[in-house]
């Protein structure tokens, strides 16, 4: 079927192309992580960006939405923040014949893209709220379902550095997150863009390069790129080298306390098909199982203390289980 129409996939990389071209008028620099951001969107996940204040988190997830001709919330999150701000609550009301009813009054989670800004600052009720929306794309309440928008994606930001007054995400919820995006500190040339183009008067205006149904219709067209049963089989030893009994790398049994489940396979699988489709190839390779393995499970292993105390993170250990078995493809 993707050979048979040749055309409707070249139209869908064109507008995959002016989708980052418009972003990138915005954010200076940060290629991987604008990347990303679209391979989110594109694989029907969620995404999950972390980096220190002012790195343009915000304006990212922004910039998507006003290249995408989708609605857009944000949400700040905060202490005080509860459920019904973000879900919605029944109202009762008169109606005309003068009988009171209970109206459901819909929250801002009743959008295309959502943003939830520094979402651990919220205490873990609220928290919870987003996780029948992020896994079901539905809000119930009051024993009525209520549908989301198609498409639904919620892009959550969050500080690293800062840990007063935050609550750390619980496994369930971090395990809904797709894929997370580390935001890095610019560089010095980026730095003095950033300057010369906030200094500059001229208005950068983003311009709708897609609609709801085309992106709709992109992520259908990615569902359809071909997976090797080799390619499956290395995504299962890697997921199953970041578990500390069954790992062969040392440093895994020595700083893992918990490996990735099996949504974590099935993120990399989604992601190498949309990296793999944005390049041109209808399979996916043994390269993109690796280029996807770090935003797809760097959330999915939890370390324990040892790691901690010697300053290791997620990526330093997923990379070792690349470099492990980079001669077993």
């Amino acid at each position: 079927m993707l050979i048979e129409s040749k055309d409707r996939i070249s139209e869908h990389q064109l507008i995959i192309q002016k989708l980052r071209n418009e972003i990138e008028k915005v954010m200076i620099g940060q290629k991987d992580v604008i990347d990303q951001l679209i391979w989110a969107v594109l694989g029907k996940g969620h995404a999950l960006l972390e980096g220190v204040p002012g790195l343009g988190k915000t304006l990212l997830v922004r910039t998507l939405a006003q290249a995408i001709d989708l609605s857009f919330h944000r949400i700040q999150f905060t202490p005080d923040l509860m459920p019904a701000d973000i879900i919605g609550t029944n109202i009762l009301q008169m109606n005309e014949e003068g009988q009171r009813a209970l109206q459901f009054q819909k929250g801002p989670i009743f959008a295309h893209v959502v943003l939830a800004d520094e979402i651990n600052r919220a205490t873990p009720k609220t928290q919870s709220a987003l996780l029948e929306s992020m896994q079901e794309s539905t809000v119930s309440l009051g024993g009525v379902t209520y549908p989301l928008p198609s498409p639904f994606f919620v892009l959550a930001t969050q500080n690293p550095l800062e840990n007063e007054g935050t609550y750390p995400l619980p496994e369930a919820q971090m395990d809904r997150f797709l894929l997370k995006i580390e935001v890095p500190f610019p560089n010095e040339n980026e730095l003095k863009e950033i300057i010369i183009r906030h200094s500059s008067t001229a208005n950068t205006s983003v311009q709708k390069v897609a609609n709801g149904e085309q992106i709709t219709a992109i992520q259908e067209t990615i569902q359809e790129i071909l997976v090797a049963e080799p390619v499956i089989d290395y995504a299962v030893k890697l997921l199953l080298a970041t578990h500390s009994s069954k790992s062969e790398v040392a440093s895994i049994r020595q700083f893992v306390r918990v490996g990735s489940g099996p949504r974590g396979l099935q993120a990399m699988i989604a992601l190498a098909k949309v990296r793999a489709f944005i390049d041109g190839r209808y399979n996916i390779s043994f390269a993109d199982i690796n280029a996807v393995m770090l935003p797809a499970l760097r959330h999915r292993i939890l370390l324990n203390f040892e790691a901690e105390a010697n300053g290791i993170n997620p990526d330093h250990l997923l990379n070792e289980i690349i470099e492990a078995f980079k001669n077993e493809k």
